[in-house]
């Protein structure tokens, strides 16, 4: 007897219905974003970073896209192509809602960033929408990730600092891919709700030492975005 299979029209009825194909479980993301170990307050508090520098924090945003997941035999599972924004002022951002095949996941990884098709796509919706404020031009494309607020150390008016990082193009590509291991608890790898923390003092020191007081403001494509970006590929960790 041949095994009976779905027809793709009802496959796509489920999923638009919001059904779960057979063998998926729910699969969530949470995005904790901190300060060393402090988790982060916007505009409420005045943190220090390596160099002693103070600074509060007024947005930190970021795009994620192409979250995998990898299981048992190495298997591994695309959850999501399109790109999510993770808003530390929006905290319906900091929670992903997916779902997933696979059991025992031991690996998730993404990049930070808008891939080169979307960059040159034209006007986009959801996510990715300019209204967002996370869209420079046509030829400079998205900003892949926003660190702004206020510092003593920072000689610009009103000591305002501003790391928007961006760029799709060559050697300025500023897109990330960031790899994490699942940590195995109790002999079981997480596969309903995995916690991300994400450290914003990586973006001072994650691989090379960057001071407010020297550059205090990036809002283009460069050699400057690329060690920024090169620090915060490091911030992110899997924990309890």
């Amino acid at each position: 007897m041949k095994q009976f299979r779905p027809p793709v029209i009802l496959l796509a009825l489920l999923l638009m219905l919001g059904m779960k194909p057979a063998g998926h479980h729910p699969l969530v993301l949470r995005f904790q974003n901190r300060v060393g170990n402090q988790p982060l307050r916007l505009s409420e508090q005045t943190y220090l970073n390596q160099f002693g520098e103070p600074f509060s924090v007024e947005q930190f945003k970021y795009y994620i896209s192409d979250i995998r997941v990898t299981g048992e035999g190495q298997i591994e599972e695309r959850l999501l192509n399109e790109s999510h924004l993770v808003d530390e002022g929006d905290s319906s951002s900091l929670v992903l809602h997916l779902s997933s095949g696979l059991s025992g996941i031991r690996t998730i990884r993404f990049i930070v960033g808008v891939d080169s098709l979307a960059n040159l796509g034209g006007v986009q919706t959801g996510d990715l929408d300019p209204m967002l404020g996370m869209f420079w031009t046509w030829n400079t494309g998205y900003v892949y990730a926003r660190l702004q607020g206020e510092s003593d150390s920072a000689k610009s008016p009103a000591h305002r600092f501003t790391w928007d990082i961006g760029g799709y193009k060559g050697p300025s590509n500023a897109v990330r891919v960031i790899s994490l291991i699942i940590p195995d608890q109790n002999g079981q790898q997480q596969d309903s709700m995995i916690n991300i923390y994400v450290n914003i003092l990586k973006w001072f020191d994650g691989k090379q030492p960057l001071r407010i007081a020297t550059s205090p403001v990036c809002h283009q494509p460069g050699a400057l975005a690329m060690q920024i970006a090169d620090n915060y590929s490091t911030m992110f960790s899997v924990g309890p």
